[in-house]
């Protein structure tokens, strides 16, 4: 055997090497399409447009389930199935997030499409950091799983019993305003750049940031508060970061695709969140029960978050189907 063959065989992090290096290869190529040849120039993106991006993107994540049961067999593909819904579903508050972003800094529709692009770099770095520190603490401490499904419990819960909360003031955020006064930030956008050089107040010339970068670590880390429910709930569906990693990133990278179409919409499904909760719930009592029950078929994991989210969206467009569409910043 070959020293490559060695190498693309070896075991990492319970998978062979050769099957995280394709997922990668996967991902950048998918990335290069849409930035390189679909995104080269800065142009607004439509409803119609976001609608056949996600559906690409959604599609490869799909068909990658495909793959993974004839990789790893039927559980790990419906484990991964599971996840990619869970991950898609809490990124539902993200898309609302991030439109706030947006208006706040008066980001144009035909610039928002870089920051997004650019964040999925940062979120493929971010949670493979936080995924492969849950991997390890879940084979160092068994009894890390336990913390993880009370966690969720207890998300679960608060999430079921809280109203639906007012649009928070980004103006009166103490990270926003820490970042205001510790980066040097344009009073204003240079088109589709993130860096300028300029003179300061003194006269010198210095790098500045503008609010296209100030969007970006803003978006970074609204992911990344996020991310704390997300990880520890596919984390409770499996413990193969294989499949934690690969259905995070390929419902995040939908999503985001979806942003365009999603955001003008998002206040529609108000009635997501219970489902959600419920989905947590669930999800962190299947650790508790796997010691009296042994452990719940993939499928049955599968079918109860299909149900509930499926609930969820139907209710929600059902209840609000009177409401009138947001305009966002154009």
């Amino acid at each position: 055997m070959s020293t490559l063959e060695t190498f693309l065989l070896a075991d990492f992090l319970g998978t062979a090497t050769w099957l995280w290096l394709s997922f990668l290869a996967v991902v950048i190529a998918l990335l290069a399409f849409d930035l390189g040849v679909l995104h080269r120039d800065e142009r607004e993106i439509g409803v119609k447009e976001s609608l056949m991006l996600s559906a690409g993107y959604i599609s490869m994540g799909l068909l990658f389930s495909v793959w993974v049961f004839f990789q790893k067999g039927g559980d790990a593909s419906m484990d991964y199935l599971t996840g990619f819904l869970i991950e898609k579903s809490l990124s539902m508050d993200n898309v609302f997030v991030i439109a706030l972003i947006f208006s706040f800094l008066a980001i144009p529709r035909r610039y928002q499409h870089r920051v997004l692009f650019w964040g999925i770099l940062g979120v493929i770095v971010l949670r493979a950091i936080m995924i492969g520190l849950g991997a390890a603490l879940i084979s160092e401490f068994d009894w890390i799983l336990y913390v993880f499904g009370a966690f969720l419990l207890l998300t679960g819960v608060k999430m079921l019993f809280s109203k639906v909360d007012d649009e928070p003031d980004l103006s009166k955020n103490r990270f926003v305003n820490w970042l205001r006064n510790h980066l040097p930030v344009t009073d204003r956008l240079h088109e589709q750049r993130f860096f300028v050089r300029q003179p300061d107040a003194s006269g010198k010339l210095k790098l500045w940031v503008t609010p296209l970068f100030l969007a970006l670590i803003l978006i970074e880390l609204a992911d990344l508060v996020f991310a704390v429910d997300s990880v520890p709930a596919v984390f409770a569906i499996t413990q193969d970061p294989f499949i934690v990693y690969t259905s995070n990133i390929f419902a995040i990278l939908g999503l985001r695709a979806l942003y365009f179409a999603l955001a003008a919409m998002i206040h529609r499904f108000t009635y997501l969140k219970y489902a959600l909760a419920l989905v947590l719930v669930f999800i962190g009592g299947k650790i508790f029960l796997h010691d009296i029950v042994g452990k719940i078929p993939a499928e049955i994991s599968l079918s109860v978050t299909v149900g509930l989210l499926a609930g969820g969206v139907l209710l929600s467009l059902w209840k609000t189907r009177n409401q009138p569409a947001h305009k966002l910043e154009s």
